[in-house]
């Protein structure tokens, strides 16, 4: 077996900086362009080099102003330690292995007090989103308009449906699609804006110290205040008990003061999900069709069963349920 090539990025890191002699440990990356490397000195604790496609302004890369954000709430990211903005290297505190999602293993109902932890955060993001909000941040200047979630819809279609499925969407069929898509979105668009971090799920919270630690939160954005709590509790690697599910938006509404309102956010909340679960749909599809990377397949089905069980939930998606009804079988 050959061993993985070290990225001439990081060998130049480690050379400009005297980290001489230390082992370098390639790790398993997430959907974007991004590569990671554990780098384990030899004396000192070990940390990770984040390394990007491509030269970066330190002081105006996304990670490095939120996780600036962050901090002021504050809540749990990893620290900082160094840069090289030429050769594109991000240097983080290692977090270790351990994501909430390897934590829970098959047990998610065993771990009712990481669940929430993990709301509990996702209030601290909006209630002291709101009180820190500042065009200092680049999340406030960036939001779930409608624009970006019907790009995704549309994301879904090509590489869900026609990339990764196969299917042939007649002009009658992709108009009545859009039109189901529009409506969706239009209202999602409308509601209140509060900070996301975006991506919030059990591969990005590391089980590190016997508390969780927040990654991966660069696309951090405005949207609706169900966002994070869909992508948490309707999780494409985890499955969540429907009563701790309950549990946990009904606890989010008593952190926010807003207990009498849980029918309401609940159909709102399911709107969310029924949007974000097709859009990784679209992302798996994509991931698997044109990046080639199988990885993806495995969360397919428990991502389909969310979709259906939203339709068939509310009436609201009876006529979005006809249309995608032959697409979203597990074969």
């Amino acid at each position: 077996m050959t061993e993985p090539q070290i990225p001439p990025a990081v060998t130049g890191y480690l050379e400009r900086f005297g980290v001489l002699d230390a082992r370098v440990v390639p790790l398993t990356g997430d959907a974007s362009d991004r590569r990671y490397f554990r780098i384990l000195p030899p004396a000192g604790e070990s940390f990770v080099l984040a390394v990007h496609a491509a030269p970066f302004d330190y002081a105006t890369l996304p990670f490095v102003n939120t996780a600036g954000l962050f901090r002021a709430m504050p809540l749990p990211v990893p620290d900082i330690i160094g840069h090289a903005d030429d050769l594109g290297v991000l240097a983080l505190e290692d977090l270790g292995d351990v994501s909430l999602q390897a934590h829970l293993g098959s047990a998610a109902d065993k771990h009712t007090a990481l669940y929430v932890q993990a709301v509990t955060f996702i209030d601290i993001i909006q209630r002291r989103g709101r009180e820190l909000a500042s065009p200092q941040y680049l999340p406030y200047g960036v939001a779930f308009d409608v624009e970006k979630l019907t790009w995704e819809l549309n994301f879904f279609l090509k590489h869900y449906l026609e990339a990764y499925r196969g299917a042939a969407i007649e002009p009658a069929e992709r108009e009545a699609l859009t039109g189901e898509f529009s409506r969706i979105v239009t209202e999602l668009a409308a509601e209140p804006r509060v900070l996301c971090h975006r991506d919030y799920h059990s591969r990005n919270l590391m089980w590190r110290d016997d508390r969780l630690r927040i990654i991966d939160f660069q696309d951090a954005r405005l949207g609706p205040d169900t966002y994070d709590l869909v992508s948490l509790l309707r999780d494409s690697y985890v499955d969540l008990p429907p009563t701790l599910l309950d549990e946990l938006l009904a606890y989010f509404l008593t952190l926010q003061g807003r207990s009498d309102e849980r029918e309401r956010f609940r159909r709102r909340f399911d709107q969310m999900a029924l949007q974000r679960n097709l859009k990784a749909l679209g992302t798996f599809g994509y991931q698997t069709t044109a990046r080639r990377n199988p990885v993806y397949i495995q969360y397919i089905p428990r991502t389909l069963r969310y979709v259906r069980e939203t339709m068939e939930r509310d009436p609201r998606f009876s006529r979005l349920r006809e249309l995608l009804g032959p697409h979203l079988d597990e074969r």
